[in-house]
């Protein structure tokens, strides 16, 4: 990757989005159903896009909205839809959009009281689960309007059903057709009302999110011992919809905890920016967590979260801020020693491009790894009945067990793996880096890196089926391959890509669904400059089954 010359550094005043003319766009551009980019299309992690693109408009969202209440009436789905919204400028717009056809619709609508305007992605997946806790009936789902970490122009629509997790493929699928072709009928068979009407409507009701969840915390992290052991911890939202839960969290459990910036401003110019010069909310990139890294001398621990609050950074004053990976070996090993109540059986859940630490974690604690492809739907099954433990992404998403075993959350959730750091810093007497460091000496200390190389359209696709057949070299970076993989080892789900793997090593490679790349993932336990080699045979290896253009 190239960095900009501006990563890292505070966004001029010429790169903030104008938000008045994108709220424009979003209700005077219409989007054309016959140009694919402008189509609704779900992804990992729902629709995504920017109403300057006429890929995130009105249209888009009464469609989608439509096309979930005829869902729900196809699947029995009768409960309450819990709402929620982060704080990107085009979430409030798509969050009127919404509620102006639930309402016409007559579904019961729970909606953010007095308290915040703002709900994180785990906080609806916690509502979901503990609304719809005993009952076998009238079943709750969710909405959660969120383009994550994405650039100020962004906008995002998930659904998430009575699980609490991610959609998976099937429910997605049905929904992108259904919304499309109510596109493609110029929204002919969309049902809505005005807005005002549909906030005041008996269906739709103030619920008070935020301490339900504050209040439910402590059944999933040990307050009392970060409490009694004084961590000083700090954290900043980065403008996102947690922003008023750190304050009542520092309050209600009485925690050294100071938040470093409440700033809520859908320009997020008070962001550093990201490696492509980019302003992007990404708790994990080293560019635009540059404040927060700074404050680090002036606690024990120090965190961020992502926009909606599902993903996590961990700043610590020994090495500060944690590669994602390297946490989540600390989070993985901390847990299965301190959580008693959790089954013997209970397994450690990674996607095939998470860190091989956790599979040497997981063997040094007699546990068992479940790897499935990328997409935090694969583990909802398992964080439900219990058998996953910890589960988690490289790119800093993950979730875990209430402290008794039972289910807390089945979508990523960046407030609990933040308060974990305190705890660990507590009980174990010393930092999540500090204790990755005394697990490398003993398991080794890998190096790993995520790099993108170049690929058109058709070769993305092919990418996607490829076969392990068509990766005809014996060796990668001076070892024998031992394993090519095109299904993930724990579910035996397509990974959309392939994965070859040394005694020593591996790598991944992934188009991606949005630019003219794919993104491939290397791991090395002989350190950076056999990592670069395997890197360099990566290109190469892709190269020669996709063909010329890729090389």
């Amino acid at each position: 990757m190239t960095m900009n010359p501006l990563a890292g550094k505070p966004a001029p005043a010429s790169m903030l989005v104008n938000v008045p003319r994108l709220i424009c766009a979003y209700y005077a551009d219409a989007p054309d159903p016959a140009v694919p980019d402008q189509r609704v299309a779900f992804g990992t992690s729902g629709h995504r896009g920017s109403s300057f693109q006429r890929s995130f408009n009105e249209a888009h969202i009464l469609a989608i909205s439509q096309a979930i209440v005829m869902y729900r009436t196809q699947q029995g789905i009768s409960g309450p839809l819990f709402l929620g919204m982060d704080t990107h400028a085009l979430s409030e717009a798509a969050f009127i959009s919404a509620l102006e056809v639930l309402g016409a619709n007559g579904v019961t609508v729970m909606v953010p009281d007095e308290h915040t305007d703002y709900t994180p992605t785990p906080v609806i997946s916690h509502a979901i689960l503990t609304y719809n806790r005993g009952r076998t009936a009238a079943l709750a789902d969710g909405i959660v309007i969120t383009p994550s970490h994405n650039p100020p122009d962004s906008g995002g629509f998930k659904y998430n059903p009575p699980n609490g997790g991610p959609a998976d493929t099937a429910v997605t699928s049905w929904i992108e057709n259904k919304a499309n072709e109510l596109l493609g009928r110029q929204l002919d068979g969309v049902r809505r009302m005005p807005f005002n009407q549909a906030r005041a409507l008996g269906t739709t009701h103030r619920h008070d999110y935020l301490h339900k969840y504050v209040d439910d915390l402590p059944s999933v992290i040990d307050l009392d011992t970060i409490r009694a052991a004084g961590v000083h911890m700090g954290v900043d939202p980065l403008g996102g919809a947690g922003v008023h839960y750190w304050p009542l969290i520092a309050e209600q459990y009485k925690l050294d905890l100071t938040i470093t910036n409440d700033a809520v401003d859908p320009t997020f110019r008070f962001m550093t920016l990201d490696w492509d010069g980019k302003i992007r909310m990404d708790p994990s990139s080293p560019n635009a967590m540059q404040r927060l890294i700074g404050l680090k001398e002036r606690f024990d621990i120090a965190f961020a979260c992502d926009t909606d609050h599902d993903r996590h950074g961990v700043v610590t004053r020994s090495a500060g801020l944690m590669p994602p990976n390297h946490y989540l070996t600390s989070a993985a090993h901390y847990l299965f020693s301190n959580r008693p109540k959790w089954s013997s059986t209970a397994t450690i859940g990674k996607t095939v491009v998470t860190s091989m630490m956790l599979q040497k974690v997981a063997e040094r604690l007699g546990r068992k790894i479940y790897e499935t492809p990328v997409g935090f739907k694969w583990f909802v099954d398992g964080l439900v009945d219990g058998s996953l433990g910890f589960v988690c992404e490289e790119s800093a998403g993950a979730s875990l067990l209430r402290r008794d075993g039972s289910v807390w959350t089945t979508d990523k959730d960046g407030i609990t793996l933040a308060l974990l750091a305190g705890e660990i810093t507590a009980r174990a007497g010393k930092d999540p880096a500090q204790l990755y460091d005394d697990l490398t000496r003993e398991l080794g200390n890998p190096a790993y890196e995520r790099v993108d190389a170049p690929a058109d359209a058709a070769q993305r696709q092919a990418l996607s089926k490829l076969s392990g057949e068509q990766i005809k070299s014996a060796t990668l970076a001076g070892e024998k391959i031992v394993s090519v993989l095109t299904k993930a080892p724990g579910n035996d789900a397509a990974i959309g890509g392939v994965k070859v793997v040394t005694a020593s090593g591996w790598f991944a490679a992934r188009p991606s669904g949005t630019e003219s790349i794919y993104k491939i993932y290397a791991e090395s336990l002989q350190g950076p400059e056999h990592l670069q080699l395997i890197f360099a045979e990566a290109q190469q290896i892709v190269g020669a089954a996709l063909g010329p253009a890729s090389r």
